[in-house]
């Protein structure tokens, strides 16, 4: 499973750095969001993958007796999830007003202007 996993993630970087050497907005969107994926399954393998109970310990004992899922990847992925949402929402409101104002989603065509153009 974990090698599956790393070949998802090989991929995902691989295809996330490609969109985003392209000149396109769009384009550079999608890469980030496929590197913030690449980047959660990268905290899901780390976190090691154990089918196990939850981590709630019974009141007779002071310690874990057997194996339990770690909470604290699945946590910050969860929380990773909630902020590129936020930021991919953001983006693409901020593509679109450049698209409007600059009639292309080429990122060749926000240069600022010379000095003798103003």
């Amino acid at each position: 499973m974990e090698l599956l996993l790393v070949l998802i993630l090989g991929l995902l970087y691989a295809a996330g750095v490609y969109l985003i050497l392209r000149r396109s907005m769009v384009k550079l969107l999608l890469g980030i969001m496929l590197l913030g994926n690449g980047a959660n399954i990268l905290i899901f393998v780390l976190g090691k993958i154990t089918k196990g109970s939850p981590p709630v310990i019974n009141e007779a004992y002071k310690v874990f007796q057997e194996i339990y899922a770690d909470p604290i990847p699945q946590a910050l992925i969860l929380t990773a999830i909630v902020i590129s949402f936020g930021l991919t929402s953001f983006a693409i409101v901020l593509l679109k007003r450049v698209y409007a104002l600059v009639d292309s989603d080429d990122l060749d065509d926000l240069n600022t202007p010379e000095e003798e153009d103003i």
